[in-house]
């Protein structure tokens, strides 16, 4: 059996850093689009250029949103304020919207370059939990979810899918807000309170203590444990593994 408490029927897994090694892309992502504006309004406005931090502003800003929500809030974070713009903008654009679909255009490029593994210890704790009887969802906040757990071979571990798709159909407010874990609560059938939410993200960890779930552990990638717990988690782990009773 997981180590879990009493009375968790349910686990709900985010994706990017949690279940695949997909985070660390969505970075890089971040980052080569951020900074390609940024030194474009450099040299128009004349301040200085300063580089998108790929870890701390990930960390901050980025991670864990929907994709436009994580570009309005880190240029909000620099004092810059564009037009919203609509989903349909073309990459080269300058909206809020524009930017987000250039940062898409780049990730799909390094996904299908690279492609997708999916950590190990993850599968081979989710398989733990369908075994032990639990249900199984995916939370994310990519509109690519369903295409990266393909990719990976883990998509017929989960029972329910809420991702970047859902969030856009149904209105649902993304990550800090509870929205999307509460969906996939109420899709599965079960209260919050016996759902376990596991989240690498800050925003995704906030998320969980929000919704008021029975347990929410932070998965630490890149050495924010600290910064995990201070934002909800009740149990910060670097792999899944961890939580696989020892052999």
């Amino acid at each position: 059996m997981p180590s879990l408490p009493d009375g968790i029927t349910a686990c709900l897994f985010d994706m990017d850093g949690v279940l695949t090694e997909t985070a660390k892309v969505h970075a890089a992502a971040w980052k080569q689009m951020f900074d390609e504006f940024l030194k474009g309004w450099s040299e128009r406005t004349g301040k200085p250029f300063q580089p998108f931090d790929a870890v701390a502003e990930y960390d901050e800003y980025v991670d864990g949103k929907p994709r436009y929500d994580g570009v309005q809030s880190f240029l909000a974070s620099r004092g810059i304020s564009l037009p919203r713009g609509t989903p349909s903008d073309p990459p080269d654009a300058e909206t809020v919207d524009a930017l987000g679909n250039r940062k898409n255009e780049i990730v799909l490029g390094l996904i299908h370059e690279q492609g997708v593994e999916a950590y190990p210890g993850s599968v081979r704790y989710v398989h733990s939990v369908r075994e032990a009887g639990l249900h199984t969802a995916v939370v994310s906040s990519s509109a690519n979810c369903h295409d990266v757990l393909v990719a990976a071979g883990i998509a017929d571990l989960f029972e329910v899918r809420v991702d970047g798709v859902a969030v856009e159909r149904e209105g649902l407010a993304g990550k800090p807000a509870p929205d999307t874990y509460l969906a996939a609560a109420r899709d599965i059938g079960v209260e919050p309170a016996a759902a376990a939410v596991f989240e690498d993200a800050l925003a995704g960890v906030e998320a969980g203590r929000a919704g008021h779930f029975g347990f929410v552990v932070g998965v630490d990638r890149v050495g924010q444990a600290d910064a995990l717990r201070a934002h909800g988690a009740d149990i910060v782990v670097q792999d899944l593994a961890e939580l696989l009773p020892a052999s």
